[in-house]
């Protein structure tokens, strides 16, 4: 049953229910969280919404706009203002800073690719948010996110939205097991035109808002970002299908990434060629043919599960990609905080400081940060 859509279920798990539970909505500004304020008032809740502010106001704009602006800012405001609740903006731009924004470059300059969303709905989005909510003497916090809240005699799962075109699980596998009791996701069992359909009947004026996609502090690319703000640091470009023959030179192993085709520079120009492989310690990239760019192992570290250790299965679906459908796999546990997947066949692109993420048919069950593979 979702939690997120039947009162009765709410007053089954979690801390003690008053009448009427009071829930802290985060809201963006954007039709997604717009509607899930909307619906939970309208399911019974005492809704007060709230916005975490994560940049200065001189923001440069561009995708920021859509999501951590003024702009949005006020369009969320004024939306608590026509369903008649109270909104709060809540500064976290320290906190971001220190979690989000500080280790992306060095992530990049390492020969990693980072998932910086994960840390932070992680620690801040949720981890802290649950937090506030509590200080505002609210039993749940909500959010807009495509994900289902599922409550069985064992405790609350996650699974996969009903739109699976826009399910978010994969960027959720890091949350604390304990803070899932009071997570609310009215949109769970909904699609993006159902979503968009419920705000133009309510006269919401972000009904056709357009939707944030990408990182939140990239206001152009996320290359453009990384030649701001980092130094170049030229090196070759190795061909592991010439004997890692040098076919061209790179100007800094952080504007690359494993499975990269476009934008290589490359001397012979006719060559098809991915990138495959960064070599932080001699600064090369190494291209290869496209089969060279798959793998069938892989070995993450920082996991953490949704479920105790024991009641893992040793089959798994697994997402090593946001726009990748989960895979077969065998899990192994390796140590406290690792474990290895074995997929049934070769994946393409499975890159190091990626997140590898584990379901059981739809129920996420956990994740890792991609280590190495083989």
């Amino acid at each position: 049953m979702n939690t997120a859509v039947d009162m009765t279920s709410a007053n089954t798990v979690g801390p003690e229910m008053t009448s009427k539970p009071k829930v802290l909505c985060a809201m963006s500004g954007g039709v997604d969280s717009s509607v899930a304020a909307a619906l939970l008032q309208e399911q019974g809740f005492e809704v007060v919404g709230s916005m975490l502010r994560f940049w200065p106001d001189d923001r440069p704009k561009g995708a920021f706009d859509l999501c951590c602006s003024p702009d949005a800012a006020y369009d969320a405001r004024r939306i608590a203002d026509k369903i008649e609740v109270p909104f709060y903006l809540l500064d976290y731009r320290d906190k971001f800073d220190e979690i989000v924004v500080e280790p992306f470059i060095p992530s990049y300059e390492k020969g990693e690719t980072p998932n910086p969303c994960v840390w932070c709905n992680r620690d801040i989005k949720f981890g802290s948010f649950v937090k506030r909510a509590q200080m505002l003497g609210c039993e749940f916090m909500a959010t807009g996110h495509y994900v289902r809240r599922i409550d069985t005699p064992e405790g609350v799962e996650l699974h996969r939205g009903h739109d699976d075109s826009k399910d978010q699980t994969y960027f959720l596998w890091a949350l604390p097991q304990d803070i899932l009791p009071y997570l609310l996701f009215p949109l769970g069992e909904l699609d993006k035109p159902q979503v968009r359909d419920l705000a133009n009947e309510r006269g919401f004026t972000v009904a056709d808002k357009k939707s944030s996609s990408g990182l939140c502090f990239i206001t152009d690319s996320v290359k453009n970002y990384l030649g701001e703000f980092s130094e170049p640091n030229p090196g070759p470009i190795l061909d592991a299908c010439e004997d890692s023959k040098e076919i061209g030179q790179h100007g800094g192993i952080q504007f690359y990434t494993v499975g990269q085709r476009k934008g290589l520079g490359l001397y012979h120009s006719h060559l098809v060629r991915f990138v495959i492989d960064i070599r932080a310690g001699d600064n090369a990239i190494v291209v290869g043919s496209r089969e060279m760019c798959h793998w069938q192992r892989l070995s993450a570290h920082k996991s953490s599960f949704l479920t105790s250790a024991e009641n893992l299965p040793k089959r798994v679906m697994a997402q090593t990609r946001y726009r990748q459908r989960p895979i077969p796999a065998s899990l192994k546990l390796t140590g406290d905080d690792t474990f290895d997947l074995e997929f049934d066949e070769p994946v393409f692109a499975v890159t190091v400081g990626q997140s590898a993420v584990l379901y059981e048919d739809d129920r996420l069950l956990g994740g890792g940060v991609i280590l190495d593979r083989h």
